[in-house]
């Protein structure tokens, strides 16, 4: 079974080194062309010294005289093959180096445009710690043998170059020689097939230390609220412990072969110095051909250490590549229809839900999904607001992001003006409709990149425009630097409702003429909220208001809509109008009533913006 593992590993190996080298054959080649060019200058390097001992060392130390110019021209070949040596180390290193950062550059990429074009669904069932350990450790670890594979395939042609020039000089030296170099490659070999398990398990328990450690660094406000700092840290240390015992596996298997990869040249040459002085008394061989055959052999070993580290890599290489091409090869990208929105078109847009159905896909495969969203059917008109209501879990964030296409419904369909989302071009929705998500996320930049996004169309007045809209002109204006001010990671320089403020600017300045709100503003003070919607309904000097759909909760924001959907379980229950709800509708008047009673009730510790209500009247905290 181990063999059968051995072979796996070293063919599957080969096979991502054979991608390697099919992605980058020109680099490949000048690097093993610098390789090739050093191996064979070592083997030459080895004749020139045995004729300098034989040929002048040898007769100077028995004339008693030593000959300048032969000197001289010794001195000079072995100052030639070093200057040629350093021009092919030269070459094979920068080729390898050049060869590796490029490919772990282009993976890098080819997963991060993987991860944009993979659903939300598939995001949700994978942790984000595996996700960065895919993008940064797994790649470097697939291609991780590229930086030795020159030299090892440069080692290759100097083996054969080394075995064949053995042959010619004397045949006792060359059983030699095919003694020691298949002694070397099976050691490498065994080498591989126990270094593979711990090097696929080491990789594994870099990608849990990562998650784990991305997990209590982003959910670092709960860590330290609850008081769960040494959970946390017993949880990071024993995940850590793990990982280091593992690599400790690794070191102390390095250690053992390691002795053994450097003393079996060296055996090798104490054995041609045996049988050579035997040879050399029988008279098969010269003092020259001796020395060159010894000095060959003590320079084959770092050279055949190569071919060691490609094999002693590839089970780390094979575990990276393996998850790497999890992410590359994973199905269920949203593909894209023909049909293209004309991206000047100023009017409000129409959206329709169509007997909408939507179900989340299970964490595991042999779990039936939940379903989030039955018969879903409303429309949301041009220029028109519509307040989708209900208790949590109704599927009111679901319909958001349906709204958007962050997601596509199972049965039934979503369509802007007319058009079925899923046969836009690509770019099309996005072009036409914004999301401001529930949870605000502000990148660590200024200001005005965060609003503008490298947008190309999107200039200073636009900035201002929006943030005017926005409510959030005033407090952009009082920072330090205005619209140049850095904000921070997350936005940490800002209060919860200043990076609600921001995100929904942002969405503005790019014009939509479709803008959902999935409870977008619900940390900032109500009458602030109210302007904004009361702004976002009334036209503008640019054209007409956007269509608008909005997640609300409180009486002042849902009585601003010209419509409101009131849902339960997934399913609309009613719609009308908040006046005609709150009066025919108790499951609705409750939930209002109840939202508004925290608003004002003065016993309560927390503000309005932290609870909100359950059908049954209770509170429920808000996940920041």
């Amino acid at each position: 079974m181990t063999s059968r593992t051995s072979r796996d590993v070293l063919g599957r190996g080969l096979s991502v080194l054979g991608r390697a080298i099919r992605e980058q054959p020109r680099i490949f080649t000048v690097a093993v062309a610098g390789s090739v060019l050093f191996g064979g200058l070592v083997i030459a390097s080895a004749y020139i010294v045995g004729a300098v001992v034989g040929d002048v060392v040898v007769p100077a130390v028995e004339r008693g005289s030593v000959g300048v110019a032969a000197i001289a021209l010794a001195a000079g070949a072995l100052f030639g093959m070093s200057v040629l040596r350093v021009v092919g180390i030269f070459g094979r290193r920068l080729g390898a180096g050049y060869m590796q950062f490029r490919l772990q550059a282009a993976y890098r990429r080819r997963v991060t445009r993987r991860y944009l074009d993979l659903p939300l669904s598939w995001h949700q069932r994978n942790a984000t710690g595996t996700l960065l350990s895919n993008a940064n450790s797994d790649v470097e670890a697939a291609w991780y043998p590229i930086a030795p594979l020159p030299f090892a395939v440069g080692t290759l042609v100097m083996l054969v170059g080394a075995v064949a020039s053995l042959f010619v000089t004397d045949w006792a030296l060359a059983l030699v020689g095919l003694a020691v170099f298949p002694a070397l490659f099976a050691l490498n070999v065994a080498y591989s097939r126990w270094m593979a398990p711990r090097q696929a398990r080491a990789q594994r328990l870099r990608a849990e230390v990562s998650g784990i450690a991305h997990e209590s660094f982003d959910g670092a406000l709960v860590v330290k609220t609850m008081g769960r700092e040494a959970q946390e840290t017993a949880r990071f240390s024993a995940r850590a412990g793990e990982l280091r015992d593992a690599l400790i596996a690794v070191g102390r298997l390095r250690g053992v072969f390691d002795p053994l990869l450097e003393t079996l040249p060296s055996l090798g040459t104490l054995a041609v110095l045996v049988v050579g002085a035997f040879r050399l008394r029988q008279g098969a061989i010269t003092v020259t051909e001796l020395v060159s055959v010894a000095f060959l052999f003590t320079v084959l070993a770092f050279p055949v250490r190569a071919i060691g580290w490609v094999l002693a890599e590839l089970p780390r290489s094979v575990a990276g590549w393996d998850r790497v091409r999890r992410v590359l090869d994973a199905t269920g990208e949203m593909s894209y229809g023909d049909v293209a929105l004309d991206p000047a078109d100023p009017t409000p847009a129409t959206l329709t839900f169509a007997d909408v159905g939507f179900a989340y896909e299970p964490a595991e495969a042999h779990l039936p999904g939940v379903e989030v969203l039955g018969e879903v059917s409303f429309t949301v008109p041009a220029g028109k607001t519509v307040a989708l209501v209900g208790p949590t879990g109704s599927g009111k964030s679901t319909i958001t992001a349906l709204a958007v296409r962050l997601v596509d419904p199972h049965t039934g369909a979503v369509r802007l003006d007319g058009a079925d989302v899923r046969q836009l071009t690509a770019g099309s929705l996005a072009g036409a409709a914004a999301l401001v998500a529930q949870v605000p996320f502000v990148f660590d930049d200024t200001v005005r990149a965060n609003i503008t996004l490298d947008r190309p169309d999107i200039a200073d007045d636009d900035v201002w425009a929006a943030l005017r809209l926005a409510e959030a002109d005033g407090f952009v204006a009082a920072l330090p630097d205005g619209l140049d001010t850095m904000v921070g990671e997350r936005g940490t320089s800002l209060s919860g409702g200043q990076r609600q403020r921001l995100t929904l600017a942002r969405a503005l300045a790019g014009r939509p003429r479709l803008l959902v709100l999935d409870d977008a503003t619900s940390a900032v003070d109500p009458r602030v909220e109210a302007a904004i919607l009361a702004g976002l309904r009334a036209p503008t000097a640019g054209g007409p208001a956007a269509s608008i759909l909005v997640v609300a909760y409180r009486r002042a924001t849902i009585a601003l809509a010209d419509e409101v959907i009131y849902l339960e379980h997934g399913r609309v229950l009613a719609r009308g109008t908040h006046t005609e709800l709150l009066a025919t509708v108790a499951g609705y008047a409750g939930l209002v009533t109840a939202y508004e009673q925290a608003e004002t009730d003065p016993q309560q510790e927390r503000t309005p913006d932290e609870v909100k209500p359950l059908a049954s009247g209770l509170e429920i905290e808000v996940d920041r």
